[in-house]
């Protein structure tokens, strides 16, 4: 039986029709999005650009974020099967997965990703996934915005109406004609570490910044 979801969530019949559905059900959000045109104008004059979010959050941008579609940007998804699906997902909007995660893969698809970074400009990461613990940020995201010369710049979604899901990050999905924002938050330059204390200020440094967006928790 495990054996038989698995080749239906690698389907490409399945993923197809999963990507319509998240399209379908999406367009009945009444989006807002805040805050683009800074970070977008730095890519179109060359910059780089490493969008980062909470698992929590992610589901909500996935239909606009078809819009960066002409940049062909990376995204690192892990090796699970629900990263198998997120990875088609994802290839449907235009936007090319890495496969790998901090428990499996993650030197060589964080390799990708840096590439597919210098040479289009944009990418994103999600900071505390596959697994969590929710609100810590990996040190993936520091590493892949210095090895590329990459701002990073933070994004949240808010929604006034949503299901929480009962998962380690308190996952939610915004309901149906909900009020969605999708704000991007100020650039972040992040200069190169010499220790590995410095490193780690970096770190926390996005860490702080971020964990207070995180819905519906107690942290």
């Amino acid at each position: 039986m495990a054996k038989m979801v698995k080749k239906t969530i690698q389907s490409n019949w399945f993923q197809a029709i999963v990507y319509r559905l998240i399209r379908l059900y999406a367009a009945t959000f009444r989006l807002t999005v805040e805050n683009e045109d800074q970070w977008m104008r730095y890519v179109e004059q060359g910059g780089r650009v490493l969008l980062c979010v909470w698992h929590q959050q992610f589901f909500s941008a996935i239909r606009y974020f078809e819009n960066y579609r002409p940049y062909a940007p990376g995204l690192m998804i892990s090796r699970s099967a629900d990263g198998d699906l997120i990875a088609g997902v994802a290839s449907r909007t235009g936007w090319r997965p890495a496969r790998g995660s901090s428990s499996k893969g993650g030197k060589t698809a964080m390799t990708e990703v840096i590439g597919y970074l210098k040479e289009t400009g944009l990418a994103a990461h999600i900071l505390d996934g596959p697994r969590g613990p929710i609100g810590k940020v990996k040190p993936g995201a520091v590493s892949i915005a210095l090895a590329a010369d990459a701002m990073i710049v933070p994004f949240y979604i808010s929604a006034d109406r949503a299901w929480y899901f009962n998962s380690w990050d308190k996952f939610f999905i915004p309901k149906p004609f909900a009020r969605v924002t999708l704000r991007y938050d100020n650039m972040i330059r992040l200069q190169p570490p010499d220790t590995e204390s410095e490193f780690e200020a970096l770190r926390q440094k996005i860490e702080t910044l971020m964990i207070k967006e995180l819905k519906n928790t107690d942290i």
